[in-house]
C-alpha cells in the first residue's frame, strides 16, 4: 500500500508542477550558429538545423524538409547573404511570417573585410583587412525584417566567418537571446539564465585558445580558404595564404605553381585542409616542400550538432594548428 501511496503522490506532484512552455519554432542556417542558439534555447526546445553533416552552405543545394522547417517557423537565425547565398530565396518566398535574424550585422560585432590583392598574401596583424576589388557589403540589420537583393558568397567586403571569435560569438548570443525572448516571453528567465552560462564558457574558451596556440602563432601556415581571418586576428596566429580565393572554384595549375613558390618563400611551415573539400590539392601543392599537411574544420562538418559544437569545433582548430605547427621544423 505504501509503495502505490507513493506512486500515487508522485503522480499528482508531476500533475500539478508547473508545465515549461513550449518554445516557438527556431531554424538556423549553419551548425556553428546552430550551436550558440541551441545553447540559449537548452530546457526550452530545440532549433532545426538546415546544413547538417559535412555539408557546406558555400555549395548547398536546399532540400523539401528545409523548406518545410521554414514555413513553419517562427524565428529564423542566419549568418547572412553573404555566407549563406542558397537560402536569400527561400527566406523570401517561404519566411513571410518569421522574424529574420542576421547575425552579421548583431551589435557588437567586430567586422573584418576580404585582404586585398587576392587570398595568398602576408598578413600583417596591425591592419584589420583590406577591401577585396569587386566585393560589395551584405545588407541588412538584426532582427529586422527579411528583405534586400540577392548576393553571392564573396561580394560582399566583410568576411563574414565571424563566429571564429569566441568574441564574436558572445555579441551573437545576446542578439539571439534577445530575440528569443521577445519572440516567447515566457520562457525570457530561462534564455536568460542560458545566456550567462553560455558567456562564461566563451570567456573560459577564450583563454584555453589563447593558452593552446601561444607556442606556435609565429609559425607561418597556409589554409585551404580564407576563412580564418577572425581566429587569426584574435589569437594573433600567421595566416601566410590560402589555396582558393572561393571555396566554391578549385584552383588550375597556374594557381597552385604560385602557392607552390609563395609556401617556400613564406616559409610556411604547414598547409592545412578542410574536410568539406578536395583533400588531394593539399598533397599536390605541399609536393617538394618541407610543409607538413593538417586539416582544419571551421563550418564543423565533421561534428555532431548541438551546445557543445562551437566548443569542440573552436578547440579543434586550436590544437589542429599547435599539432602541426610544433611538429613543423
Amino acid at each position: 500500500m505504501k509503495s502505490t501511496s507513493a506512486l500515487l503522490f508522485a503522480s499528482t506532484m508531476l500533475l500539478a508542477a508547473p508545465a515549461v512552455a513550449a518554445g516557438p519554432d527556431v531554424v538556423v542556417s549553419i551548425k556553428p550558429i546552430h550551436s550558440l542558439v541551441a545553447s540559449i534555447m537548452q530546457g526550452v526546445g530545440e532549433p532545426s538545423l538546415i546544413v547538417e553533416g559535412a555539408a557546406s552552405p558555400h555549395t548547398y543545394n536546399m532540400k523539401p524538409s528545409n523548406a518545410s522547417a521554414l514555413q513553419a517557423a517562427k524565428v529564423v537565425f542566419w549568418v547572412g547573404p553573404g555566407l549563406e547565398a542558397f537560402l536569400d530565396k527561400p527566406l523570401d518566398a517561404l519566411s513571410s511570417g518569421a522574424k529574420v535574424v542576421e547575425l552579421s550585422e548583431a551589435p557588437g560585432i567586430e567586422k573584418l573585410k576580404f585582404r586585398e590583392g587576392g587570398a595568398f598574401e602576408a598578413h600583417d596583424h596591425g591592419e584589420e583587412g583590406h577591401g577585396e576589388e569587386g566585393h560589395k557589403d551584405a545588407e541588412g540589420e538584426a532582427g529586422h525584417d527579411h528583405g534586400h537583393d540577392h548576393h553571392d558568397h564573396g561580394h560582399g567586403d566583410t568576411d563574414l566567418h565571424m563566429w571564429l571569435d569566441p568574441m564574436n560569438a558572445k555579441a551573437m548570443a545576446a542578439e539571439i537571446e534577445k530575440t528569443l525572448a521577445a519572440a516567447d516571453p515566457d520562457n525570457a528567465t530561462a534564455y536568460k539564465a542560458n545566456l550567462d552560462a553560455l558567456n562564461k564558457r566563451l570567456d573560459a574558451l577564450d583563454a584555453k585558445l589563447t593558452e593552446t596556440v601561444a607556442p606556435v602563432k609565429d609559425k607561418p601556415f597556409v589554409v585551404f580558404h580564407d576563412a580564418y581571418q577572425y581566429f587569426e586576428h584574435r589569437y594573433k596566429v600567421r595566416v601566410a595564404g590560402s589555396i582558393t580565393v572561393s571555396p566554391e572554384v578549385l584552383p588550375g595549375a597556374d594557381r597552385v605553381s604560385q602557392i607552390h613558390a609563395k609556401i617556400r618563400e613564406l616559409g610556411a611551415t604547414c598547409v592545412f585542409a578542410e574536410p568539406q573539400f578536395e583533400p588531394k590539392l593539399i598533397n599536390v601543392v605541399i609536393e617538394g616542400t618541407p610543409a607538413k599537411s593538417g586539416t582544419l574544420d571551421p563550418e564543423a562538418g565533421t561534428l555532431d550538432a548541438g551546445p557543445d559544437l562551437y566548443f569542440q569545433m573552436m578547440e579543434g582548430i586550436g590544437t589542429s594548428l599547435k599539432t602541426c605547427l610544433s611538429s613543423a621544423s
